[in-house]
């Protein structure tokens, strides 16, 4: 009786062993994020002409604006849910309606320098339905601060 039930549990756990799962071709996203399942075959991606903007030297209290112009060079429209800075003082805008296979768009970012001396580099994240689905873009350089401005 004993060799009947090991035999069992042994030829389960074998039949177990050989249950493989198959790949899948989507990425699902949580829907809180407002970004459905992608086919990874099918899914948008973002070609942006520069990932980073260096803006130099400035003078604190002076604004930064950079547009970072990208193209979706995927099989489906590109839905950006989202972009958020690493920090209150850097501000992104992108588009809130789909981008088209072959179309273009821009996430525009200001950088408020106010109160912020010294060297800089700010991450903004942008989500969307591309694989993965977080990119990053960075502006950085050198904030002066006031009083070395005053000074020279």
């Amino acid at each position: 009786m004993k060799k009947i039930v090991l035999s069992l549990v042994f030829a389960a756990f074998l039949a177990a062993c050989n249950n493989q799962k198959q790949p899948v071709e989507t990425t699902a996203v949580s829907e809180s994020q407002g970004i459905a399942a992608v086919d990874t075959a099918d899914a948008p991606v973002f070609k942006f002409e520069k990932e980073v903007y260096d803006f130099g030297l400035i003078n604190e209290g002076e604004k930064v604006t950079h547009d970072f112009k990208f193209k979706n060079v995927g099989k489906s429209p590109l839905i950006i849910s989202s972009a958020s800075a690493s920090c209150g003082c850097t501000v992104p805008d992108y588009p809130k309606e789909p981008i088209a296979p072959g179309e273009e768009g821009i996430i525009s970012v200001v950088f408020d320098s106010a109160g912020k001396p010294g060297v800089q580099n700010k991450v903004v994240t942008i989500t969307a339905n591309t694989i993965p689905s977080f990119t990053e873009l960075n502006i950085l350089g050198s904030v002066m601060a006031k009083e070395q401005v005053q000074t020279k």
